[in-house]
């Protein structure tokens, strides 16, 4: 089993910045694909960001509302994943939860159907 607890989360203006945080426990190795998604009321879960294993070195997914904007990193040595959001705007106010599979997902890992676990998830609320 895996356990993923996002933090980060808050109210900030347009334009503005924040960084959330996903720790990832328990069994870690089953873990090759990890991501954020995110969902606003009344609108379908979607996919902001992931990273595959055996994806070429480096290479990370965003969706397309998000690039240029948002970055995903993660550090192993504290089994922590982050999305740094930068620009941000009204449209991104939703609540975004950090997401695991056991498989390496590659380019599909920005759907939700792939993913095996899932934190409780942290709002982001975008004043304009």
């Amino acid at each position: 089993e895996v356990q993923l607890v996002e933090s980060g989360g808050g109210l900030l203006q347009a334009g503005g910045s924040l960084r959330l945080s996903c720790g990832v426990s328990g069994l870690t190795a089953d873990v090759h694909t990890i991501g954020w998604f995110r969902q606003a009321t009344g609108t379908e879960r979607e996919g902001v960001s992931c990273i595959s294993d055996g994806s070429r070195d480096g290479e990370k997914y965003y969706a397309d509302s998000v690039k240029g904007r948002f970055t995903i990193s993660s550090d192993n040595a504290t089994n922590t994943v982050f999305l740094e959001m930068n620009t941000v705007k009204p449209g991104d106010t939703a609540f975004y939860s950090c997401a695991a599979s056991k498989s390496a997902l590659h380019e599909l890992c920005l759907n939700h159907y792939g993913m095996d676990y899932w934190g409780k998830g942290t709002l982001v609320t975008v004043s304009s």
